[in-house]
């Protein structure tokens, strides 16, 4: 890899990263508003609250509906898939396109076109390892979401472990110093993004405890994925809702506030 082939693959996935779909989602599809960021929205099973900080494909779901939600998480992916998989096939030999997958994970969470404030990541960790190794993607992401929804029961857990199984996975594939390298660097970047929410997590959890593990998979896209995916093989037979703002119709009443 040239310093010149290294800075192109930088700037590439770091601006393609830095596209904001949320933004651009709400704007086509209810022209008049704004992307709304600090969503406060109700838990499941719980009179607690949690607040969406980023603009994001979640904070999309809870203003527009999971629909639009959907297409957000599906345009955050294709913008970091497409470049790194482009890479991937122009330059076969070189590792560049590892770096085009950390670029794009960095430019979605902080965005220069939105002064630095975009998503957490999750989306764009998925898509890098999608292009570079579709089979880990599915191993990480369904055995984290197993992980951490079934086993441990906890929302922030699942999305954790779906990240950190990147590590043990790509060294068992590749035994490769190169991979394993991208792979450390894009938890660390993860877990720096995510600080925000795991400090909020942590507190809500030192109140709340859910004894029904489906309704934690209530709180996030990924459970409620697997759920609607567990009611079509007739697992289980379970309502799928998508969590409402505070301050929308219907919505409980917040403390103080008359019913």
């Amino acid at each position: 890899m040239t310093p010149l082939t290294g800075g192109l693959a930088v700037l590439v996935g770091y601006l393609a990263g830095s596209l904001s779909m949320a933004r651009l989602v709400v704007r086509l599809a209810a022209p008049g508003q704004r992307a709304r960021e600090g969503i406060d929205v109700a838990l499941a099973g719980s009179d607690k609250t949690f607040r969406l900080g980023t603009v994001s494909a979640s904070s999309v779901s809870v203003q527009l509906g999971a629909r639009y939600g959907f297409v957000t998480y599906l345009l955050d992916v294709l913008k970091v898939f497409l470049p790194v998989l482009a890479f991937k096939l122009a330059l076969p030999e070189s590792r560049v396109f590892l770096v085009v997958a950390v670029a794009g994970l960095v430019g979605h969470c902080w965005p220069v076109w939105h002064r630095f404030r975009g998503g957490r990541g999750i989306s764009a960790v998925y898509a890098g390892l999608l292009a570079i190794d579709w089979l880990g993607f599915l191993v990480t992401s369904l055995g984290g979401a197993l992980l951490g929804f079934v086993v441990l029961r906890d929302m922030l857990s699942a999305y954790l472990a779906s990240v950190l199984l990147i590590i043990p996975w790509i060294w068992l594939r590749t035994r490769d110093t190169g991979y394993l390298a991208y792979a450390l660097v894009v938890n660390a970047i993860f877990l720096l993004a995510m600080i925000p929410e795991i400090r909020r997590w942590i507190a809500i959890r030192r109140e709340k405890r859910w004894d029904d593990v489906t309704e934690v998979m209530q709180l996030s896209g990924m459970g409620r994925g697997l759920l609607r995916l567990a009611n079509r093989l007739g697992w289980i037979h379970k309502e799928v809702r998508t969590p409402r703002p505070m301050d929308a119709p219907g919505a409980p009443p917040e403390e103080g506030e008359e019913d």
